[in-house]
């Protein structure tokens, strides 16, 4: 598990300027702190600046059972309030609390960061997004972000965003046998599905990079891709890893 101390130093690492991931208001992230409950970046709060105070307490059983309703935003707003653990709590939770909840129930996922880099969002914001930003090119990436990626369509907030963001990871786990690491969101940003504070920052910064690479190998002529195969082998690769681990990474199975 992530204790609160350390969401609130990965929190302010992902909104520093120099990463470029998140400015003002911009983005939102999420641990696991029990079976029962999680905590969530309030509404309006910066990333960069955020302290301890400015996370909500939340109980996973209302907020999820918001899935498979037709929510409007009041319904969403009241039950949001009735799922905090501490009713005095003033702040609100970000408006995609329901999709923080919905991935901190997969096993594994113990922290959620869903930012808009500059540069993962010139290529989430492009034509062919999907295709420009689909498998790994280089090994690092493979390490650090899984075998692929999961790919959203523009979709309002709420029950249908969640909804959506639910049955592409669904479908990649049928895939290849366990969570993946990373959204990606047309239009709209990246979500870092991690097991520690720590691994959702190194894939966030990783993500970065590859974006600056898949942009850069778009202007020289196209993006090649690894092998599904020389993926395979990279990830199972005993010294790989035992890099994961030195890096505070969760090892592919």
């Amino acid at each position: 598990m992530t204790s609160l101390n350390d969401l609130v130093s990965m929190s302010n690492a992902l909104g520093a300027p120099a990463l470029d991931a998140a400015i003002l208001g911009e983005g939102n992230t999420s641990a696991r702190c029990d079976g029962d409950t999680f905590w969530v970046k309030g509404s309006g709060c910066t990333l960069a600046s955020m302290g301890a105070g400015d996370f909500v307490h939340l109980r996973f059983r209302e907020i999820l059972g918001l899935m498979g309703k037709a929510a409007d935003e009041k319904l969403i707003s009241s039950t949001y309030e009735a799922a905090k653990v501490d009713p005095a709590q003033k702040r609100r939770p970000s408006v995609e609390t329901l999709f923080h909840a919905v991935l901190l129930s997969y096993p594994g996922i113990n922290v959620v960061a869903h930012t808009h880099p500059t540069f993962v969002n010139s290529l989430t914001c492009s034509p062919g997004w999907d295709v420009n930003l689909a498998g790994r090119m280089f090994p690092d990436e493979a390490v650090v972000m899984g075998r692929d990626s999961v790919f959203v369509p523009y979709t309002d907030p709420g029950v249908p965003l969640a909804s959506a963001i639910k049955a592409g990871v669904d479908g990649y786990i049928a895939r290849f046998g366990e969570a993946p690491k990373v959204v990606y969101m047309q239009n709209h940003g990246l979500i870092a599905l991690a097991a520690s504070h720590g691994e959702a920052v190194n894939i966030t910064a990783m993500a970065i990079k590859a974006a600056r690479i898949r942009l850069g190998a778009l202007t020289a002529g196209g993006i090649r891709t690894l092998p599904a195969a020389t993926i395979d082998h990279l990830v199972a690769r005993p010294d790989e890893k035992y890099r994961q681990a030195a890096l505070g990474l969760t090892a592919a199975k």
